[in-house]
C-alpha cells in the first residue's frame, strides 16, 4: 500500500540499522564469546550464518519499519470510516401484458427478474425499485402547429367540431390533415391526454386509421419525423425502434401491399418517459405527446402531401420501471436478545445495499408490542433510550448500543462543547457565566471516579429481533446488456413477456481498502461541506457510492453564471467490452435521471444557500485510428500476426476511453487532444512492433440522433475543454480502429 498521496513530513525509522550494520555488529561480538574463532573472512562458514541471520533480521526491521501503514488503518477505524458496499446497477425492465385490460393494472415494487443462467454464468437477479400501474389512456385533444416549439405558443384544435368521440375510446371523423396541405419540416401535432388516467411510464399503441391509397412521397422505410413526450423539463423521444411504427409514417404501405380494405388501422407503439407529468399549455392541460415533421436523414425525401387520418385512438399494452440489481430476503430471524450491551447478530446475505424506509429491525420485547428501530451511522449522539443500531454494509453485522466507561470530566467537558456548539457566542459567556461547574476554568478534582455511559438503548433480555427486510447484491456484474433480462422469477398474471431495451448501468464493486486509504484524506478535508470546487468534486464522488468514476467542476465561464457550479460527470461502466476488442459506445456513459437525482439530493444537503447546481456529461468525441504496422520478422505466423493486431486494438481502445484512458490508465483527461504521435508512443510499447506507417485519425461527432465520421483538416482531434474522447467498434458508423500489417 503506497502513500504518495500524503504530505512527505520527516519520518524516522524505528530501527535504522542496515544489513551490513548487523553483520558488523556481530563480528564485533566474536572475541568476547568465541575467542578461539580468529577467521573472519566471508568464506567461513561461520560469517555465513552470521550474514544468513542478518539478511532474516533486516526483513524483520524492514516490516518493523512499515507498522505507521497499520497503524493508518487503525486511525481510519477510530474516525468510524467504513468500506462502501457494491453499488446494484440499475435499468429500465418493460412488462408487456398479454392483451389490453378493461381497469388500470398495478404490477407492485420488488417484483425479481433474472438473466439466463447458463453453465459458466449465474443468474443475476434485478427487482423493480417502485409499483407500475398501466392505466387506461384517453386522449382529450389533437392539436397541431406550423412549427415545432419547447412551448407551444399557438396551437389549432382539430377534434372540437370535427370528430366525435366514441364509447369504446375511438375518436372518429372525416379526413384530416395532420400537417399543412403543403408539409414544411417543423409542422407537428399535439396529443394531449387526461390528466386523470395515470398513464406514466406505459407502453402505448396509438392506432390511426388512414387510407391506403393516400401518396405521402416519403420513403416508408425510413420516414421523415420524430415522436416525443414532454417529461416536465424537455422533450424526450419515445419511439424506440422504427419497426414499432406500423403505419410507416403515416403511409400505410403495409396495408397497401397486402392490398385489403383501403380504410384500415395501424398502431405506433410508443414508450412514455417514466416522469410524465400534467403539464399546462396556452389552454390545455394534460400528459403531452407530438410528432414533428424533421429531417432525420438528408438523403431521404420529405413527404409531398400531408398524411390524412379518419380515426385515433390509445391503449396501453404494458409500461416501463425502473429496476435495480438486487434481491430482497424478508423477514429473517436474526436471534434472541441476551440483555448485554453490545450485542451484535449477524444477517445471512452480504453485502447488504442502502437500506429504504420500508428495510429496518423490528425487535419483539417478551409480552410487550413489537419495536421498529432505527439504524444510524455511529452511536455518537445516541442516549441510552435511543432505540438505535449499525449495520456493517460489507459484512452484514448488526450492533446494538455499546456501554462505556469514560470518565465524569471527560463526560462534562464534552456536554460544555456540545452546548456552546449548539448556543453560539452568546450562548458560551451565559453558560460560563450561570454554570460554575459546566465552566471551562473550573478545576477538575484529580480522583474524579469514572462514570458509565450506555449508548443506545439495549433490547430486553428475551427481545426476538428480526430484520424486516433488506436487499443483498450489486457489483460491476450487474452491468448487463440490453436484452438480457427476461426470466420471471415468479409467475405475473396478464404479463406476457419483460425485457431490458437499454443496458444496465452504474454497477459498481465494493471500495477496497486501498480506496479507502485515498479517500478519507479528502474526505476530512471537504468536512462535509462542498465549498471549493475541490470539495464539489470529492463530494459528488461519494453521492455516486462507486456509481460515478470521475468528475471535474468547472469554473464559471460568465458572471451570468456566478453562484452556478457546473460539474462534469463520467458515471461507472463495464469495461470488460474493451478486453473483446470493441470498446465502451458513449451511450453507456450518460447519466441516468435516477443517478441525477440522487447526487443532487446529497449535494443539496451540503451546498452553500444559494448554490445551484448543474449536473451534465462531458461532449463525448469518438476517434478512429487508421494505420499499418510493420512487425518483427518472428512473426510470420499468421495465428500470431492475427493475435497481435488484436492486442494493438484493445490497446487503443483502451488508451482512448474515459475511464481506463491516458498514459496513466485512470481516464483520458478532459479537454486533452489526441495527437499521432500519442499512437505512435502507444505501439513502440508493445513487444512485437518494428514500425509505423502513417496514422490517420478519424473524429466522429453526434449531431442530433447520429454521428457523423469526419477526416480532420489538421492530424489533430480536439474535443474542446468540455470534450472527452472516446473509441467504440460500430460497422455501420465505421467507429472501430483499423490497423494492417505491412508485409
Amino acid at each position: 500500500m503506497d502513500f504518495d498521496f500524503l504530505p512527505k513530513l520527516p519520518k524516522s525509522d524505528l530501527d535504522d540499522r542496515t544489513f551490513k550494520d548487523l553483520v558488523d555488529e556481530c563480528i564485533l561480538r566474536i572475541p568476547r564469546y568465541c575467542p578461539e574463532w580468529t577467521n573472519y573472512n566471508p568464506s567461513d562458514p561461520g560469517i555465513t550464518l552470521i550474514e544468513l541471520f542478518a539478511w532474516l533480521t533486516d526483513q524483520m526491521l524492514l516490516r518493523f519499519n512499515q507498522v505507521p501503514r497499520r497503524n493508518y488503518v487503525a486511525f481510519l477505524e477510530l474516525l468510524g470510516v467504513r468500506l462502501q458496499a457494491p453499488v446494484p446497477a440499475q435499468t429500465d425492465l418493460t412488462f408487456y401484458l398479454s392483451a389490453a385490460l378493461p381497469e388500470p393494472y398495478t404490477i407492485p415494487s420488488g417484483v425479481e427478474l433474472a438473466t439466463l443462467r447458463t453453465e459458466t454464468d449465474p443468474a443475476i437477479v434485478f427487482s423493480t425499485d417502485r409499483p407500475l400501474v398501466i392505466g387506461k389512456p384517453n386522449i382529450r385533444h389533437f392539436l397541431t402547429a406550423q412549427s415545432v416549439e419547447d412551448t407551444p405558443q399557438m396551437l389549432r384544435d382539430r377534434f372540437t367540431n370535427l370528430w366525435t368521440f366514441r364509447p369504446n375510446g375511438e375518436w372518429a371523423g372525416t379526413n384530416l390533415s395532420i400537417f399543412d396541405d403543403q408539409p414544411k419540416p417543423g409542422n407537428c401535432f399535439y396529443l394531449v391526454f387526461n390528466p386523470e388516467d395515470e398513464c406514466e411510464g406505459n407502453v402505448l399503441a396509438l392506432k390511426f386509421k388512414g387510407e391506403a391509397a393516400t401518396s405521402t412521397g416519403i420513403n416508408p422505410e425510413a420516414p421523415p419525423r420524430r415522436w416525443e413526450a414532454w417529461n416536465g423539463a424537455y422533450w424526450q423521444q419515445v419511439l424506440l425502434q422504427e419497426s414499432d411504427d406500423s403505419t410507416k409514417g403515416f403511409s400505410f404501405s403495409e396495408i397497401d401491399r397486402t392490398g385489403s380494405n383501403p380504410i384500415q388501422s395501424a398502431d405506433v407503439v410508443l414508450h412514455m418517459p417514466q416522469r410524465w407529468p400534467v403539464s399546462h399549455f396556452l389552454t390545455y392541460q394534460g400528459r403531452w405527446l407530438r410528432c414533428v415533421y424533421s429531417h432525420i436523414d438528408t438523403t431521404q425525401p420529405d413527404y409531398s402531401n400531408s398524411p390524412r387520418i379518419v380515426g385515433l385512438s390509445a391503449r396501453a399494452i404494458g409500461g416501463s420501471v425502473g429496476a435495480s440489481q438486487s434481491e430482497i430476503i424478508r423477514n429473517e430471524l436474526l436471534g434472541e436478545s441476551d440483555g448485554s450491551p453490545g450485542q451484535t447478530f449477524q444477517l445471512q446475505g452480504v453485502p447488504i445495499l442502502t437500506r429504504r424506509e420500508d428495510e429496518y429491525i423490528l425487535v419483539s420485547p417478551p409480552g410487550a408490542l413489537p419495536q421498529a428501530w432505527t439504524e444510524v451511522s455511529d452511536f455518537a449522539e445516541s442516549g441510552s433510550q435511543d432505540l438505535h443500531y449499525t449495520i456493517d454494509s460489507r459484512t452484514g453485522l448488526v450492533q446494538f448500543g455499546p456501554l462505556i466507561r469514560e470518565p465524569a470530566h471527560l463526560q462534562q467537558q464534552t456536554q460544555l462543547r456540545a452546548r456552546t456548539q449548539t448556543a453560539g457566542d452568546w450562548g458560551r459567556a451565559a453558560i460560563n457565566s450561570q454554570s460554575p461547574m459546566l465552566n471551562a476554568q473550573t478545576p477538575i478534582p484529580a480522583d474524579v471516579r469514572s462514570l458509565e455511559r450506555q449508548y443506545g438503548a439495549v433490547p430486553p433480555k428475551g427481545s426476538v429481533i428480526r430484520m424486516v427486510a433488506y436487499r443483498t447484491g450489486g457489483g460491476r456484474k450487474g452491468n448487463v446488456q440490453r436484452g438480457t433480462i427476461t426470466v420471471p422469477k415468479s409467475a405475473l398474471p396478464y404479463v406476457a413477456r419483460v425485457i431490458n431495451h437499454t443496458p444496465a448501468r452504474n454497477g459498481a464493486d465494493a471500495e477496497s481498502l486501498e480506496d479507502a486509504v485515498i479517500r478519507v484524506p479528502a474526505m476530512l478535508r471537504t468536512r462535509d461541506r462542498a465549498v471549493t470546487p475541490e470539495d464539489f468534486e470529492v463530494l459528488t464522488l461519494q453521492a455516486g457510492g462507486g456509481a460515478v468514476a470521475r468528475t471535474l467542476c468547472l469554473p464559471p465561464s460568465t458572471s451570468e453564471q456566478a453562484g452556478t457550479v457546473r460539474m462534469l460527470l463520467v458515471p461507472q461502466a463495464n469495461t470488460d467490452a474493451i478486453a473483446q476488442g470493441v470498446g465502451i459506445p458513449p451511450d453507456l456513459l450518460s447519466l441516468t435521471p435516477q443517478l441525477k437525482e440522487q447526487i443532487h439530493a446529497y449535494l443539496d444537503e451540503r451546498r452553500l444557500l444559494g448554490v445551484h447546481v448543474q449536473l451534465q456529461a462531458p461532449e463525448y468525441v469518438g476517434v478512429a485510428v487508421q494505420t499499418e504496422v510493420a512487425l518483427e520478422p518472428e512473426y510470420k505466423n499468421p495465428r500470431a500476426q492475427e493475435d497481435i493486431l488484436l492486442k494493438l486494438r484493445i490497446a487503443l481502445y483502451r488508451f482512448l476511453n474515459p475511464l481506463t484512458g491516458g498514459m496513466d490508465g485512470t481516464g483520458w483527461p478532459f479537454g486533452r487532444p489526441v495527437y499521432p504521435s500519442d499512437i505512435v508512443t502507444l505501439f513502440q510499447q508493445i513487444p512485437g512492433v518494428r514500425y509505423l506507417g502513417v496514422v490517420q485519425l478519424f473524429e466522429l461527432r453526434k449531431q442530433e440522433q447520429t454521428w457523423l465520421r469526419t477526416l480532420p483538416q489538421n492530424p489533430v482531434i480536439d474535443p474542446g475543454p468540455l470534450g472527452l474522447v472516446c473509441s467504440w467498434q460500430n460497422n455501420r458508423l465505421r467507429s472501430g480502429h483499423v490497423v494492417n500489417i505491412i508485409q
